[in-house]
C-alpha cells in the first residue's frame, strides 16, 4: 500500500490558488535545470541569514564547498534516553534532543515472532484533503515507546489508524492492557513519562491532546485539551508531534499553528492513583508576520516533534512554512513567567521533520517542499539552502554551517524523516525514495542510496547498524562501521505493506508498524 497525505483538511478552509499558465511555464523551467549549478552544494553561503522579523528574506550568494577532510572515529560518548531511572523508549527518538534510538543488540537473523493483530487490519475511515478514505496500520512518524516494567515485562504502546492506542505484550504480542479508543486517526508518536509517573501523552486526529494515566484497569484519559478551543488557530486541529515531557512540563506544539508549554501538577491521591491538574503556562505563535508575507498562505501547521536543549533551556520547533524557532523558557520550567525568543531562521518551506541537536548545540533540520498549496514565493531559499542543513543558534543573525540537497524538487519532495545523528554522522532518508550518510562536522556527502520510495520513516542507527523501511514494505539493516563508504546490506525483511513509521530497537527486538494494517515483533528465531 502506497503513502498517503499525512495531512487533514484545514480546518478554516484550503485556499485555491489559480496559477496562471505563463507562471505555470516559468516555474517548470525553474526547476528544469535552469538553476541546477545551485542545487547539489555540500556547503552553503556563510552569506544566507535568518529574515528579520519585519522583513521578507533576500536571496543569497551561489554557496561554496567547505574543504572535505577523511572521516576520523568519534570518542563522543553516545546520548542517553531522556528516562534515567528506568529502562525504555518512551518518546520519538527517545530524548529531549531527539537523537536516541534505543539499545540493541539487534537480531542477526530476523523474523516475525508476532503480528498485531494476528488477521485482518487495524483500518478505519477518515477525512483528508482528497476525501474520505480508508486508513489502515501505522504511519509517519509512528515510532512506538518500549517500556521494560519492573517485573521484567516489555510493554509496547502506539497508536495506530484503526482510531486506537495500543499496548502490547513486546514479547508476544499480545494485548498488554486494554486498547484506549480515540475518535479518529491516531498517528504520529506519543511519549510514556520520563520520570516514572503512570501517565502516557499523545494527541489524536480528533482535535485532542490527552493525558492518559495507566494505573487504573484500562487506560483512562484524566485530562485533554482540545486543538480548536483557544482562537487564532491558522491551519488544522490535529497533534502529530509526539510531547515532550521535562519534570513536570509538557512541551507541545499543534497542527492549530500554536506552541505550548503545560504544567501538569502531577501528584498521587490518598488512595495511591497518579492525578494530573494541567494548565498552560506558555502559549507562542509558531508564525510570525515576516513568515507569512514570504509564503503567501497559511499552511504553518507544527507536525514536528519539539526539541529541547537543556544546557541553554532552549526548546526549537519547526512549521510547514519553514520558520525554525528557539524559545529561551528556561525561567518557566522554574516556575517564572518569563520567556523569550532566542532564534529564528527562515528555511523556505515545509519542515515536518523534528529538529535533531547534537552534543555541541547544533541544529541538524529536514525540509521539503510543501504538497498543500501552491508556494512559487518559497522557490527562491529552497533553492539556495539545501533540504537538509545544519545550523549553529549562537549566530543567531548567520546560522547557516551547511546544507545539502537530498532528493528534488516536485511535490512533497525533500525530507520528512527525522535526520539520525550517530558518532559524527547524519543519516537522513529522503522522500523520493533512499538514505544518504554525511559529515556532520564539514557537511560532505559520503553517498546516497537509492530505496523504493517514498521513504517517510526515520533511519535508526544501533550497534553500528542501520535500521529504514522502504514503501515496498521491506525493513533493511546496512552495516555503518564504515561510515563514509556506501554501506553493505545485512539483511532484508518483507513486512507485506509500505512502511512509513520509524521502528522501535529494544535488546534484540524491533518494533513496527505499516501500512499494510499491522504491527509487529521481530527478533531472531525461538
Amino acid at each position: 500500500m502506497q503513502p498517503t497525505s499525512h495531512r487533514r483538511p484545514p480546518h478554516r478552509g484550503f485556499r485555491v490558488v489559480a496559477v496562471l499558465l505563463v507562471v505555470t511555464v516559468a516555474v517548470l523551467l525553474w526547476r528544469s535545470g535552469a538553476v541546477d549549478s545551485l542545487f547539489n552544494k555540500t556547503k552553503a553561503a556563510a552569506a544566507i541569514e535568518s529574515p528579520s522579523p519585519s522583513a521578507s528574506p533576500s536571496p543569497s550568494p551561489s554557496p561554496s564547498p567547505l574543504p572535505s577532510p577523511s572521516p576520523t572515529p568519534t570518542t563522543e560518548a553516545l546520548p542517553g534516553p531522556i528516562n534515567t531511572t528506568f529502562p525504555g523508549l518512551t518518546t520519538f527518538r527517545g530524548n529531549a534532543t531527539r537523537d536516541y534510538y534505543g539499545e540493541g543488540p539487534l537480531p542477526r537473523h530476523p523474523v516475525i515472532r508476532w503480528r498485531y493483530p494476528t488477521s485482518g487490519g487495524l483500518c478505519a475511515s477518515s477525512k483528508d484533503l482528497f476525501g474520505t478514505r480508508t486508513w489502515c496500520g501505522t504511519g509517519w512518524t509512528g515510532q512506538p515507546n518500549v517500556i521494560q516494567h519492573a517485573n521484567g515485562s516489555i510493554e509496547v504502546r502506539e497508536g495506530a489508524y484503526d482510531d486506537h492506542y495500543h499496548f502490547l505484550n513486546g514479547l508476544t504480542g499480545r494485548q498488554y492492557r486494554p486498547d484506549l479508543l480515540t475518535g479518529d486517526l491516531a498517528k504520529g508518536s506519543a511519549t510514556s513519562d520520563a520520570d516514572g509517573f503512570p501517565l502516557y501523552y499523545g494527541g489524536s486526529r480528533d482535535n485532542l491532546l490527552r493525558v492518559v494515566a495507566m494505573d487504573r484497569p484500562a487506560p483512562t484519559i484524566v485530562w485533554s485539551f482540545d486543538a480548536d478551543s483557544q482562537p487564532g488557530g491558522m491551519w488544522n486541529d490535529d497533534w502529530d508531534g509526539a510531547p515532550l515531557e521535562i519534570g513536570d512540563y509538557l512541551l507541545e506544539g499543534g497542527e492549530n499553528s500554536w506552541f505550548y508549554v503545560i504544567r501538569l501538577h502531577r501528584r498521587y491521591d490518598a488512595k495511591g492513583k497518579v492525578q494530573v491538574n494541567p494548565k498552560t503556562v506558555m502559549r507562542v505563535p509558531g508564525w510570525d508576520q515576516a513568515e507569512l508575507d514570504a509564503i503567501g498562505d497559511t499552511d504553518i501547521s507544527i507536525e514536528d516533534s519539539v526539541a529541547f536543549d537543556a544546557t541553554t533551556g532552549v526548546v526549537y520547533f519547526a512549521n510547514s512554512g519553514g520558520l525554525v524557532q528557539g524559545w529561551d523558557i528556561s525561567d518557566v520550567l522554574n516556575g517564572g513567567t518569563k520567556y523569550k525568543r532566542v532564534f529564528r531562521f527562515w528555511n523556505g518551506d515545509d519542515t515536518d521533520a523534528s529538529i535533531v541537536i547534537d552534543p555541541e548545540g547544533y541544529l541538524y533540520v529536514g525540509r521539503k517542499m510543501e504538497d498543500n498549496v501552491y508556494r512559487p514565493s518559497s522557490f527562491p531559499r529552497d533553492h539556495q539552502i539545501g533540504s537538509l542543513m545544519k545550523l549553529d543558534p549562537r549566530k543567531p543573525k548567520n546560522p547557516l554551517a551547511w546544507s545539502v540537497q537530498l532528493g528534488g524538487f516536485e511535490r512533497d519532495g525533500g525530507l520528512l524523516g527525522t535526520p539520525a545523528y550517530y558518532k559524527g554522522t547524519i543519516y537522513a532518508t529522503y522522500t523520493e525514495g533512499g538514505f544518504a550518510a554525511i559529515n556532520a562536522k564539514t557537511g560532505k556527502l559520503y553517498y546516497t542510496y537509492s530505496l523504493p520510495g517514498p521513504t517517510w520513516g526515520s533511519p535508526v542507527p544501533v550497534d553500528d547498524k542501520l535500521l529504514i523501511g522502504d514503501a515496498a514494505g521491506d525493513l533493511l539493516e546496512f552495516d555503518i562501521s564504515n561510515p563514509s563508504k556506501k554501506p553493505k546490506l545485512v539483511w532484508s525483511l518483507d513486512l507485506g505493506g509500505t512502511i512509513e513509521s520509524t521502528p522501535a530497537v529494544w535488546h534484540g527486538w524491533i518494533y513496527v508498524g505499516t501500512r499494510g494494517g499491522a504491527i509487529y515483533g521481530i527478533s531472531g528465531p525461538k
